[in-house]
């Protein structure tokens, strides 16, 4: 069976500790290939669990849908929280809001699913805090298609900051859609923000989704 994750381990001298986490970066391009598995490696617990091109763990969400369907917490290698990920109450549509560690306050982003008939690309955007204002305020668009694992993240210049890919096949054994690929611009982009829009648009439109309702 092929290896999803090499070097998966919780605790040790290379787990991640600080916020955000620092990525192996390819020198040529400067951009960090991960490989993210939709799968907890907690026993009996929903989750999705993110190595790096060495296959070091880098980020993990081990209470996915669990007790709070409403709230999610991602955490880096140790545990420690990095951004909590909350469905914004008494809203139209399918808004959420993502917070610094595990503060409630001061959102630092809100990411809305796109409804916007005359626009099908996009997916999600996202705006900063918790404004109500779109216009002219958009951090980031997400266009593509989540179900096809294709899918890719502009900033405000219109610049590929993330991307979304399905991982290649090894030997022949294709990994389906639940091992894929984050493709992440560090330059551009925090990479655990890139890890909270890829949760969110499993919420939106995942298996998630439909696990929710």
């Amino acid at each position: 069976m092929t290896k999803v994750y090499p070097n998966a381990s919780f605790t040790g001298s290379d787990a991640i500790s600080e916020r955000p986490p620092k990525l192996l970066v390819a020198a040529d391009t400067r951009e960090a290939i991960l490989t993210v598995w939709k799968k907890s490696l907690l026993f009996n617990c929903n989750g999705f669990t993110v190595f790096d091109g060495k296959g070091d763990l880098v980020f993990r969400v081990d209470n996915y849908m669990e007790g709070n369907k409403g709230e999610i917490l991602l955490m880096d290698a140790t545990g420690k929280p990095l951004l909590t990920i909350r469905r914004k109450k008494i809203c139209l549509g399918d808004s959420w809001l993502v917070y610094e560690g595990e503060t409630l306050v001061n959102p630092t982003l809100s990411v809305r699913k796109s409804v916007n008939i005359l626009n099908k690309k996009c997916l999600a955007y996202v705006i900063p805090g918790n404004t109500n204002n779109r216009n002219n305020n958009i951090m980031y668009e997400i266009e593509g298609s989540y179900s096809q694992r294709c899918c890719a993240v502009y900033d405000d210049k219109r610049r590929l900051v993330a991307e979304i890919k399905r991982k290649e096949a090894v030997r022949g054994v294709a990994f389906g859609t639940d091992v894929f690929r984050l493709v992440v611009q560090p330059d551009n982009i925090r990479a655990d923000f890139a890890m909270a829009l890829v949760i969110l648009l499993d919420q939106m439109f995942g298996s998630s989704r439909r696990s929710s309702t």
